[in-house]
């Protein structure tokens, strides 16, 4: 496998962009069914295809709980859903169970040989995207820990038995769906035109509409696993493949870098919203502390008023310029809590939110270059919810970044790269290719794990969750959350709408763009557009929830996605 040059780096970013709305952008093209709530109160389970969503169903009515199903739903998401599901990158799980809390952090992190400039060239310039692809964009990855520490804590199911399904579809095979394959063959022509020799084309080539593709490597990997848990994956052989393929093709992660990984256990960040309990994820994601300000400054900019119309234009110019005070925070304070103070209290206390809220602009746009920091002193990843029968749930988040993560798979253990380190702040200033702008909390140091949107959310009454939520989508993950919780407590939507109703999405940079889902108002985006907004129909998200309303659940998953809901 070649080293990726300078020189093949400079068409990187059609590449890169593309890439990132690589299945969104698919979602247009090929038919799908919608998945219609069904309300039977017993459990639910709402998952980005039909073999995690079969799989966790299985585990639960086998008498496991909500964690149990999550987990082996990951797995089985590495071997089904390459181009998010992984054993190769990290994520987040919001746990409620016995009417607690918890909050299990795997995100990657840096490799100890990772430092500050390493992506900048002998000028101080960032080459471009070099962290986004290619061998050295990968961090130390997260997952089978984080899994792992979760069946520790809350597991009832033994781990093989949780792991074995996985195994299953990656040594058998599974039959491959039509929008999958496309996506497949879209990234592997890209990465042949600009010339980048990477071994994704090896490992996926064979993966063809409605047939059966197998993965021995990865099925012998997730053997090791099933067998030797998390030392299944950070020490023995696994660790030994990891370590000599990074070796052979100048990689950073080391066997130390695996040995010493760590899934953390944090407290999730909880915040009282009209009469109900916000349960949502700490940084080091940014998502969590952006939802609460998005809604608590919604409703001091929407109190004593007439109720803003759904997706009318004064709504969408309101979350907009709420938008770009959350992402100036969010680039000046959030980092990872272990390395930097993060003032989480100072960022979502009322008065603070009270002021922040005074200079928004109702009938014009706010000068993106005066948006300051307010206090005095990633798009390929994907997401499930579960409820059990006992009212337990699971939010799950995870990721290897842009879409199929690095592009480079693990010889002889047959996963994908992430593509993580293109979430830290390269240089101060210098958007990523999310467009979101980092300071010095995120900037690269060894062992630190790099900011991220993911934002698994839940929201309780009475000490019950009435919903769990989340997607994938870069830092328009924050987005979907916020508005899918609207849409649910603001609006009444039901599941099925929940989802599917157009989103919308706008942060400080690029400047004054709001991407937009198909089915918004023409009469709406024209209104905008002599706001001065730059309109920009571009899908994002795909959105899972459980929706508990009146001891009655529903769950959806969204219509363009290939993913599948069941209330058993």
């Amino acid at each position: 496998m070649a080293k990726i040059t300078p020189k093949k780096l400079s068409g990187l970013l059609l590449l890169s962009l593309t890439s990132l709305c690589l299945l969104a952008c698919s979602q247009k093209e090929l038919p799908t069914q919608a998945t219609a709530p069904v309300t039977v109160n017993q459990a639910a389970v709402a998952m980005p295809d039909s073999y995690s969503a079969d799989v966790a169903r299985d585990i639960l009515q086998k008498g496991g709980n909500a964690v149990d199903a999550a987990i082996a739903a990951q797995f089985v998401l590495a071997v089904t859903l390459p181009e998010a599901g992984n054993i190769g990158g990290g994520g987040f799980m919001l746990v409620y169970k016995d009417q607690k809390t918890d909050f299990i952090d795997y995100r990657e992190q840096a490799p100890l040989s990772a430092h500050r400039d390493m992506y900048l060239d002998e000028n101080g310039e960032v080459i471009p995207y070099q962290s986004v692809i290619g061998i050295l964009s990968s961090g130390v990855p997260g997952t089978v820990a984080g899994m792992w520490l979760a069946h520790e804590k809350h597991g009832s199911l033994p781990w093989k038995e949780l792991l074995q399904p996985a195994v299953t579809l990656a040594e058998e095979g599974f039959e491959v769906h039509p929008k999958l394959a496309s996506s497949i063959e879209r990234h592997i022509a890209r990465l042949e035109k600009r010339g980048f020799e990477l071994n994704f084309k090896d490992y996926f080539e064979s993966a063809k509409a409605n047939q059966v593709f197998k993965q021995a490597e990865l099925a012998e990997t997730l053997k090791r696993i099933r067998d030797q848990g998390r030392d299944g994956f950070y020490k023995g052989e696994t660790a030994k493949i990891i370590s000599d393929f990074m070796r052979k093709e100048k990689g950073l992660v080391t066997e130390k870098d695996l040995l010493s990984y760590e899934a953390k256990t944090r407290q999730p960040l909880k915040a009282k919203w009209r009469e109900y309990q916000l349960l949502t994820s700490p940084p080091p994601s940014s998502g969590g502390v952006a939802i609460i300000q998005w809604l608590k400054m919604y409703d001091l900019l929407t109190r004593d008023q007439q109720k803003l119309a759904h997706n009318s234009a004064a709504y969408l110019h309101l979350l907009s310029e709420i938008g770009k005070r959350v992402f100036a925070d969010r680039a000046e304070y959030l980092g990872d809590p272990d390395f930097i103070d993060v003032p989480v209290t100072n960022l979502i206390a009322d008065d603070y939110l009270t002021m922040r809220s005074q200079s928004v602009m109702r009938d014009k746009i706010s000068e993106t270059e005066l948006i300051k920091p307010g206090l005095k002193e990633s798009e390929e990843t994907t997401h499930f919810s579960v409820m059990d029968k006992w009212g337990n749930a699971v939010s799950n988040t995870t990721t290897i970044n842009l879409g199929y993560g690095s592009s480079v798979v693990v010889e002889g253990a047959g996963f994908l790269l992430n593509d993580e380190m293109d979430d830290f702040s390269s240089k101060p200033g210098v958007a990523n290719v999310f467009g979101a702008v980092g300071g010095k909390a995120n900037e690269i140091q060894p062992k630190k794990r790099m900011l991220s949107s993911m934002t698994p959310s839940m929201v309780l009454q009475d000490g019950k969750v009435v919903l769990v939520t989340g997607s994938p989508g870069g830092t328009t993950i924050i987005s979907s959350v916020y508005l899918s919780i609207l849409n649910a407590l603001e609006f009444s939507m039901d599941a099925t709408d929940i989802v599917n109703q157009p989103r919308f999405h706008h942060q400080l940079l690029p400047k004054d763009v709001i991407r937009y889902h198909d089915g918004l108002a023409p009469e709406v985006i024209s209104e905008l557009e002599k706001m001065g907004y730059i309109m920009s129909n571009r899908r994002f998200g795909d959105m899972h929830v459980v929706l508990n309303k009146d001891g009655k659940l529903s769950a959806a998953s969204e219509a363009n996605g290939r993913g599948k809901s069941i209330v058993f």
